[in-house]
């Protein structure tokens, strides 16, 4: 599994301009009446990518996977699959295949007819049709399951009988709509690398739908993030969580600290900004995308803070006092949610490197949290 990863990260075919897309979606919009769900969207999506849509409740990134199923019909727009326009083309003919969040098993039959429910209507002889079972039943690592019935299994054995059902079919394209959210955390973990490994075996296009950001960040080769039907950003894990384009993304992917302020100075490189939530000035390593009295956001990760008892140097810049006013144990890190004089609220994360029941920092302690310019992002909206 670690070396199909390994190869993944090479093989990334949206870095390469000559590259042709597997799916183009083109100024996509759908509505209800005043209502618009998806909102103008373009993208394109690459053979054999695992390609998340993440957003709230309501964002509309299940409307956009209905329309790929052809569960609806988009308002305005165009959706394509190898090159074949898929306006005029019903569900059942699609070269896709869709996982709902339920399962929607049927509970009268066993695993091995769930499956096979797949290639009922198919024109395969009965030989052919066993064989692809049991091919299904084994990918998924359920051959010793097959008499089962649905009630008998986990949630992770019915999630995997589902799966199998829907590929089956050999699609080209595999729908999931919250595939992982029925299952228990640690379970959810060890699905989601059998997810990726499969997928990256079978080198089926996937599209998952989720509001799990932690869950889209280890799955997806890219990530699309969806705000009231609009897509904001597009783009690898780490871009997405390293360098947000908007105040939006910076907030709804993980946990980061916001602070407003003014640009005061453009230096090379370097950028002042004035903030009086802070009371000092905050300096951000910046290519010069921003002029003097510009308003700004400085987007902050609290992974990328420094927490300490003492001041670090006599620098006035990246540095603020204040108390320690709640705190989290999780384990493999803390959680400190820090008050400054200001009454702006700082959350920082500490990784606990030693083994111990005492606190090094503890509640109500005065405290110091630092950064360095290059630990911050920039965002003027």
């Amino acid at each position: 599994m670690i070396a199909n990863q390994l190869k993944a990260l090479v093989d990334r075919p949206w870095l390469d301009p000559n590259a042709t897309p597997q799916i183009v979606i083109e100024g996509v919009s759908k509505t209800y009446g005043a209502y618009t769900a998806v909102d103008n969207v373009h993208l394109t999506i690459y053979k054999g990518e695992m390609f998340a849509l993440v957003g709230a409740s309501g964002c509309g990134k299940t409307t956009l996977l209905r329309m790929l199923a052809g569960f609806a019909r988009q308002s305005s727009g165009r959706i394509s699959i190898d090159g074949v326009e898929m306006s005029d083309v019903p569900p059942h003919e699609r070269p896709v295949n869709m996982m709902f969040q339920s399962y929607a098993l049927f509970p009268h039959m066993s695993v091995e007819a769930n499956v096979g429910y797949g290639v009922r209507r198919l024109a395969i002889d009965s030989a052919t049709r066993r064989r692809r079972i049991e091919e299904a039943l084994e990918m998924v690592q359920l051959g010793a399951l097959a008499q089962r019935k649905p009630h008998q299994l986990s949630g992770g054995q019915r999630q995997r009988v589902a799966l199998a059902r829907a590929l089956i079919r050999r699609p080209k394209l595999l729908l999931l709509d919250e595939p992982l959210s029925a299952l228990d955390k640690k379970l959810r973990e060890q699905t989601q690398f059998e997810l990726m490994d499969l997928q990256y075996q079978l080198g089926i296009t996937f599209i998952v739908v989720t509001h799990d950001q932690d869950e889209a960040m280890a799955l997806a080769t890219r990530i699309a993030v969806m705000e009231r039907g609009q897509v904001l950003q597009v783009g690898t894990p780490s871009q997405i969580y390293e360098f947000p384009s908007t105040r939006f993304v910076a907030d709804f992917v993980g946990t980061t600290n916001l602070f407003e302020g003014t640009v005061s100075a453009s230096e090379p490189g370097l950028i002042t900004v004035q903030c009086a939530e802070t009371g000092c000035d905050l300096l951000v390593d910046d290519v010069g995308r921003f002029s003097i009295g510009q308003r700004v956001w400085v987007a902050l990760r609290p992974e990328k803070i420094r927490l300490s008892k003492q001041p670090v140097g006599t620098a006035r810049v990246n540095q603020l006092r204040g108390t320690v006013r709640e705190l989290g144990y999780l384990g493999n890190r803390s959680t400190y949610r820090i008050k400054t004089a200001s009454g702006k609220v700082v959350t920082v994360f500490s990784q606990n490197e030693r083994r111990t029941s005492e606190w090094s920092i503890d509640w109500s302690d005065e405290v110091y949290v630092s950064w360095g310019a290059d630990a911050a992002v920039l965002l003027n909206s």
